[in-house]
């Protein structure tokens, strides 16, 4: 499991605690983008004391995709078959990593999800209810895909899925790199399985969720929908050629 930090040594030990708990056969990864609160250093002192906990440091704070991206590219060099996400605050329960593991042989990504029948959301404001749910239907609207919490961060991938779905080109640096994953591998034709999830809302330290980072996020999902809608106009339409040079 890849598991970002940021100025969170008031969780790490305890979320991995859980973690290694609940699944002991599991390893981590914690990717520490440089932590001014000393996470980087807490994370080395609990990988010094368990073989199942290994650290990545990166030497600034890059944003969630680029620490996801990084800890893609250490697991699949060490030669891991299976690859997960999770969020070192507490939100993604680990005690439920096992229905997630319990869906991935018939799915090539599995997104524990709040937004299907079962899932469920603690401690959270209507509004952001709201947001979240809503954003999550622009999504599948605008981009044409039927993955209900497209913005989730609890997953699993088979290494297969992240060969496939060229992880090169993936320019998404923020919280929409989710979106982004997602939507890469419906079109890839591969299989996506979504299982509900409670969701908990951090109870220590604070988020990394901001208006600003919402904002961006869907001003990255327009573009990304516009472009796609453009892209089956020129297949539509006989000798009109496809737009070349854009990337994610």
């Amino acid at each position: 499991m890849v598991v970002p930090t940021y100025n969170e040594r008031d969780n790490l030990d305890w979320i991995l605690g859980r973690l290694l708990t609940a699944e002991p056969d599991v390893e981590v990864l914690v990717v520490d983008d440089s932590s001014p609160d000393g996470t980087g250093a807490l994370a080395d002192d609990l990988a010094a004391r368990d073989a199942r906990v290994h650290v990545l440091h990166r030497t600034a704070k890059g944003g969630l995709g680029a620490a996801y991206l990084a800890g893609f590219a250490w697991a699949l060099e060490a030669g891991y078959d299976v690859v997960g996400e999770m969020d070192a605050d507490g939100s993604h329960q680990p005690e439920q990593l096992r229905s997630l593991l319990d869906a991935l042989p018939s799915a090539d990504l599995v997104i524990g999800s709040r937004w299907v029948p079962g899932g469920s959301v603690v401690n959270w404001p209507w509004h952001r209810k709201a947001l979240s749910r809503g954003g999550n239907l622009y999504v599948r609207a605008l981009l044409g895909i039927g993955v209900r919490d497209a913005t989730a961060g609890y997953r699993l991938f088979h290494r297969a899925t992240l060969d496939k779905i060229d992880l090169a080109s993936v320019r998404s640096t923020g919280y929409v790199f989710q979106t982004d994953l997602a939507t890469r591998t419906v079109r890839a034709g591969l299989t996506v399985r979504e299982v509900p999830i409670e969701f908990v809302e951090r109870v220590r330290g604070d988020s990394k969720m901001s208006g600003q980072v919402a904002i961006e996020s869907l001003r990255r999902i327009t573009a990304w929908g516009l472009r796609e809608r453009l892209a089956q106009v020129g297949r539509a339409v006989p000798g009109r050629r496809r737009p070349v040079g854009v990337s994610r």
